[in-house]
């Protein structure tokens, strides 16, 4: 197996965070990453060899691509209970807002108890 080096970026408070649980299993972030990358290439391509798009459904959901009712449609399920499972299953994050919108609603709930 070639391997070849690449750069990317991560968020500073992430990587300390990785770096926490790299040193606690007695590995590097590499190996960490790795390992994530090769799941997640691996279950796609399954996926789509079989022709199941639930993965891609998934993915997309998690990237923020896709809102959570366009996700259920997709994989037919009317839960997010459901979603959030699957999601755990398929070893994807759940998709996070945008800073802004994070604060604007903290924000909004603030008011509401002034």
């Amino acid at each position: 197996m070639t391997t070849v080096n690449f750069t990317g970026s991560v968020d500073r408070e992430l990587l300390k965070r990785a770096k926490v649980i790299a040193a606690k299993a007695d590995t590097s972030i590499n190996a960490l990453f790795n390992a994530e990358l090769r799941y997640l290439v691996e279950t796609f391509e399954a996926a789509e060899a079989s022709g199941n798009q639930n993965f891609r459904a998934l993915l997309d959901f998690s990237l923020g691509r896709i809102d959570d009712h366009t996700t259920m449609n997709a994989l037919a399920i009317d839960s997010e209970e459901d979603l959030f499972l699957l999601m755990a299953a398929a070893h994807l994050p759940m998709p996070r807002l945008p800073e802004a919108m994070t604060q604007e609603m903290a924000d909004s709930l603030n008011a509401l108890a002034s």
